[in-house]
């Protein structure tokens, strides 16, 4: 019967730095809505989930509706690596959907944002991240 070394160690490892990640995550993001409303944007939804996909912070800044993804890593850069197209096209949809509830619906003012984070806790934020 041959021996596996791997299996259950690497199984826990994943498991381990999956939770720290999350947890890493999560953390983040709750700085960086701390961030906005010492900014004076009001948090009006964490973890907004549409058919799409998920936005992690939804805030008003008067008549504008702010959409902000946040990543961590260990560097700014890095962080920002992490966002794919992919991910990208479904925060895109995922917006249009939330605005679908809005008075204005589509013709609401928008700005999609991404926050860094760093590993020291540092907050870079690229306003209109993806404007094209």
């Amino acid at each position: 019967m041959p021996l596996d070394f791997h299996s259950g160690a690497v199984a826990r490892t994943r498991a381990a730095r999956g939770r720290a990640n999350y947890h890493a995550g999560h953390a983040a993001e709750a700085s960086v809505a701390r961030h906005y409303e010492s900014l004076g944007l009001q948090i009006c939804a964490r973890n907004w989930r549409g058919s799409a996909g998920e936005v992690d912070i939804v805030g008003r800044q008067g008549d504008v509706v702010v959409f902000v993804e946040v990543k961590q890593s260990r560097t700014h850069d890095l962080a920002a690596s992490h966002i794919s197209k992919a991910q990208i096209a479904r925060i895109f949809v995922t917006v249009d959907e939330f605005l679908g509830g809005e008075p204005k619906g589509l013709m609401t003012d928008v700005r999609i944002d991404l926050a860094l984070v760093d590993g020291q806790g540092r907050i870079d934020v690229v306003e209109n991240a993806f404007a094209g």
